[in-house]
C-alpha cells in the first residue's frame, strides 16, 4: 500500500477549514491542521483528530518558523487563515500581519519545501466594484480594503514564488459564502442575520433603497468542493472564480428568507440612496479547470441555514 500524503491546511479550524477537512480525508488524504484558534473551533479539530487521520498544531501563521516547522512533511497545502474583512477595517496592523505577512510566511515555506500545490482562499473582493457582470478573472482588480489588499498581495505573492521556484499554485476567488456554522458577526451574514432575527420575532425585514445590492451567495459546501478539487487539479498557476454565476439581491434574499421560515411579512422598504453594488462571478474557468459547478441553489441553502440554526438554538 502507498503511504498516504498530507496536505496542511492553515486556518483548518475555522468556518470553511471544518468543511475543507473531511472532504480531504474521504479523499484518502492525511491532513494537517495549523490554526491558532482564535476564531477556530478546537473542540472540532481535535475531534476529527481523535477520530480520523488528522494531526492539529495550535499556532500561529505570523510565526515564519512554526509554519515551515510544521509544513515538513506535507504534499500539499490549502491556506485558509486570515483576518475578516471586518477586522482589517478595525485593526489595519493586524491585517496586515495575518493576511500578508502571514501568508508570506507560508508560500515561502511552500517554496522551500518543494510543496506540490498551494490552493490560496482568496476573495471576489480583490475586484473592488465591478464594472460590468459577470465578474472575470481578467477583469482589473481594484480591492479597496486592507483585507481586498491583502488577497491581492497573496495572489502576487505566489506568482512570484511560481517564476522564482516553480512553485505550482491555484487562488480561489471566493464569493459570498454562507452556510452552517459560520460566525454571526461574519461580514456577509449580516445582512442575513438581520432579516433572520427580525422574522423570528415576527418583524418584517428593513431594506435599505430599492434592494438592488447584490452578492453571489455561494454555500460553504461548494467552496469545500472547490477546495478539494483544485488540490488535486491538473491545470495550476491561475485564479479561479467560485461562486454560482448568479447575481442575488437583497429584496430576492428577503423574500426568500421569508419563505423559508414561514412568515406572513412583505419587507419594508427604507427610502435613502445607498451605494448599489452587484456582484455575480463568471464560472467558466472553475467548469474547464476544476470541473466544478455548485449544486446548491441559494433558496436550498438558506432553508437548510434556517433549519440548523433553528435545530442549534433549540439544543
Amino acid at each position: 500500500m502507498t503511504e498516504k500524503k498530507t496536505v496542511f491546511v492553515t486556518g483548518g479550524a475555522g468556518f470553511i477549514g471544518l468543511h475543507v477537512v473531511p472532504m480531504l480525508l474521504e479523499r484518502d488524504w492525511k491532513v494537517r491542521i495549523f490554526d491558532n484558534m482564535v476564531r477556530g473551533d478546537r473542540d472540532k479539530a481535535n475531534e476529527l483528530a481523535n477520530e480520523f487521520d488528522v494531526d492539529v498544531v495550535d499556532q500561529d501563521v505570523r510565526s515564519g518558523a512554526a509554519v515551515a516547522a510544521a509544513m515538513k512533511g506535507s504534499s500539499r497545502v490549502v491556506h485558509l487563515a486570515a483576518d475578516s474583512i471586518n477586522k482589517s477595517v478595525a485593526d489595519t496592523y493586524s491585517s496586515i500581519d495575518i493576511n500578508m505577512v502571514g501568508s508570506h510566511n507560508v508560500f515561502a515555506s511552500a517554496a522551500e519545501q518543494g510543496i506540490e500545490r498551494v490552493v490560496y482562499a482568496s476573495s471576489a473582493s480583490v475586484y473592488g466594484d465591478p464594472q460590468k457582470l459577470p465578474m472575470n478573472e481578467d477583469d482589473e482588480l481594484n480591492p479597496l480594503t486592507p483585507y481586498c489588499i491583502g488577497k491581492r498581495t497573496g495572489e502576487d505573492l505566489l506568482g512570484y514564488y511560481q517564476r522564482k521556484s516553480g512553485l505550482s499554485w491555484i487562488a480561489l476567488r471566493f464569493f459570498n459564502v454562507y452556510g452552517p456554522g459560520q460566525k454571526t458577526t461574519a461580514y456577509y451574514t449580516s445582512v442575513i442575520n438581520h432579516f433572520v432575527n427580525r422574522l423570528r420575532t415576527g418583524q418584517p425585514p428593513v431594506i435599505d433603497g430599492k434592494g438592488e445590492q447584490s452578492m453571489d451567495f455561494i454555500h460553504v459546501h461548494d467552496i469545500a468542493r472547490a477546495v478539494t478539487l483544485a488540490v488535486e487539479a491538473e491545470q495550476a498557476n491561475m485564479a479561479i472564480n467560485v461562486g454560482t454565476g448568479i447575481s442575488t439581491s437583497v429584496a430576492q434574499l428577503a423574500h426568500i428568507l421569508i419563505d423559508a421560515i414561514g412568515a406572513d411579512v412583505e419587507p419594508i422598504f427604507n427610502p435613502r440612496d445607498v451605494l448599489v453594488s452587484r456582484r455575480a462571478a463568471d464560472i467558466t474557468r472553475a467548469k474547464e479547470v476544476l470541473g466544478f459547478e455548485y449544486s446548491i441553489p441559494v433558496e436550498q441553502g438558506m432553508s437548510d441555514l434556517i433549519r440548523y440554526e433553528a435545530a442549534v438554538a433549540a439544543a
